[in-house]
């Protein structure tokens, strides 16, 4: 039984896009089967895996709304053995409104992706910047949560707001619900801000925070545009060794909860 990880924070710019690629790259370099799955109706995720998101004829969004079948629109990605992809469209825009009188409307997506759970180790899910219906359907499917945190100034503004929803979620909707981590992001070693924000999360939550922590990496930014990962844009660059080192602590961690 595959587990599922929403990659999520309602705050723009803190790597979740980034994070959401490279981890499920990672995993599937791991050999682990994994699933990326774009619930972001920018279709970040689906373009910065080589896929242009234009030529896209059915996404998560028919699964939501109209029901069809997960395992019929996944794409094999050409260069990750062990790494698929269900695209997003920018139709996911209008999904929020769509679903609106639908019956169970919160559970769209946990009914789309139940039957992928037999087929991959991990589900890596990538939440759109809100805390909108989708947002809910993606927490509402997952098993557990990472919250990219980037390591700058207003890192802990939105994180009350996103923790307050997924208790609200825990309580009502997925009482399964677990925080995987909160992984710090765009960490400047020379910068004393990014410093002390690392000492602040980690003084707050202590135990929730990965001890893998993502630099800021010119490589990670540059991957998107090349349609790669890091991992296959450049393997030695120190932002696709970070996440490496996410997926093994993911997994470790993972492999250590099943053997209890």
């Amino acid at each position: 039984m595959g587990k599922i990880i929403a990659v999520a924070n309602q705050k723009g710019g803190v790597g979740k896009t980034t994070t959401a690629i490279n981890l499920a790259a990672s995993l599937a370099a791991l050999e682990y089967k994994t699933l990326l799955v774009d619930a972001d109706p920018q279709a970040n995720a689906t373009s910065g895996l080589g896929f242009d998101p234009a030529t896209i004829t059915s996404s998560i969004y028919e699964c939501m709304v109209e029901d069809v079948k997960a395992e019929d629109i996944v794409l094999q990605t050409p260069n990750i053995e062990f790494l698929d992809l269900i695209p997003s469209h920018i139709d996911l825009v209008g999904a929020e409104v769509e679903m609106i009188n639908m019956p169970n409307r919160e559970e769209k997506m946990r009914e789309a992706l139940k039957d992928m759970k037999q087929k991959y180790d991990y589900i890596i899910i990538d939440c759109s910047p809100s805390l909108g219906l989708i947002t809910v359907n993606s927490l509402t499917a997952a098993d557990s949560v990472v919250i990219p945190v980037q390591c700058e100034y207003f890192a802990l503004e939105g994180l009350g707001k996103l923790l307050n929803t997924i208790k609200i979620i825990q309580s009502r909707l997925n009482t399964e619900l677990a925080i995987e981590g909160i992984l710090l992001t765009m960490y400047d070693v020379r910068l004393r801000l990014s410093n002390q924000v690392v000492e602040e999360v980690k003084t707050h939550f202590q135990q929730m925070v990965f001890d893998t922590i993502i630099p800021r990496n010119v490589k990670l930014s540059e991957s998107p545009s090349f349609g790669l990962p890091a991992l296959l844009h450049d393997a030695d660059s120190k932002g696709a060794l970070s996440y490496l080192n996410l997926a093994r602590e993911i997994a470790e961690k993972n492999s250590v909860a099943l053997a209890k």
